[in-house]
């Protein structure tokens, strides 16, 4: 049961070209984000799409995965946990961050 205190899965269509970056420890990450989409029905009848847009955060062999063979729009499925940070701006404002540190990635599609 300890393994679903904090869970994530997503089936979803990737919305921009990963980001790789190689820390100066020879440590890969890969930033990306995700879109999943679910459809329904207002109160006059009509389909309604409603994307929602998720960040996702890779590190090691599944960066290097995502970054060989994972372009913008391929259909993926993942599996991580939610995560959350704060930083300052340069004008000194404080962001807060919500991303997705993936544990499991699963290639989908024929993108």
């Amino acid at each position: 049961m300890s393994t679903l205190k904090n869970k994530v899965q997503l089936i979803g269509n990737v919305g921009n070209t990963p980001e790789i970056n190689t820390l100066d420890n020879s440590k890969k990450v890969a930033r990306l984000s995700l879109a999943t989409n679910d459809y329904y029905r207002n109160q006059k009848g009509e389909s309604v799409k409603d994307t929602q847009w998720h960040n996702l955060v890779a590190w090691n062999r599944k960066a290097e995965l995502i970054e060989n063979y994972v372009p913008k729009g391929k259909e993926i499925a993942i599996e991580g946990k939610l995560i959350s940070r704060s930083y300052e701006d340069k004008e000194g404002n404080t962001k807060y961050i919500t991303e997705i540190l993936v544990h499991e990635i699963q290639l989908l599609g024929n993108k």
